[in-house]
């Protein structure tokens, strides 16, 4: 744990973590620079999983011009993401034929959760559904999405309920 949090708070930017693909290789996420990135935990048996054919549809659309979706499966949310990574693959080119990179199954939230996501919710906290009084940033349900500019500053948080329409619509604007 203790290196956890020294890793999350040596972090500068979002280039300096390092993550999982789905074959269990590092992969550091300034790979992606000068990319716009769309980053989602996902289930595979959750109501939402339906998006992953929007997630596809944008992807298609802006990967050409520089959009990178970066898929992170997590079993946190009443379990809906059982199986190996490899099973959920399979599960997802075969029912919404994904291209963008999907990674190992990882934690949002907890003692165990990625430092990636320690940083992004540091960066953008809960105001969706029900924020009210709610000021814990944890991931409340699966399909959170952080919407990340060429220069690696995380511009939006979505929530699960927001409109796709209007993700594609933020998305279209920094192309």
């Amino acid at each position: 744990m203790a290196m956890v949090c020294v890793l999350t708070l040596s972090a500068q930017g979002i280039y300096d973590f390092k993550v999982k693909d789905s074959a269990g290789q590092e992969v550091s996420l300034s790979d992606y620079k000068g990319k716009v990135l769309l980053i989602v935990n996902t289930a595979t048996r959750c109501g939402f999983t339906p998006q992953y054919k929007e997630l596809e549809a944008m992807y298609e659309k802006y990967r050409d011009v520089g959009l990178e979706i970066l898929d992170f499966p997590c079993n946190q949310f009443g379990q809906q993401a059982p199986g190996t990574i490899q099973e959920i693959h399979q599960f997802c080119s075969v029912n919404f034929n994904i291209r963008f990179p999907q990674f190992d199954k990882i934690e949002v939230n907890g003692t165990n959760e990625h430092p990636l996501y320690t940083w992004l919710k540091a960066q953008k906290g809960f105001s969706g559904f029900d924020a009210g009084n709610d000021k814990n940033p944890d991931i409340k349900w699966n399909f959170t999405k952080f919407l990340v500019s060429r220069d690696g500053r995380v511009l939006k948080r979505y929530e699960p309920t927001d409109k796709m329409a209007d993700i594609e619509a933020d998305i279209a604007t920094i192309f």
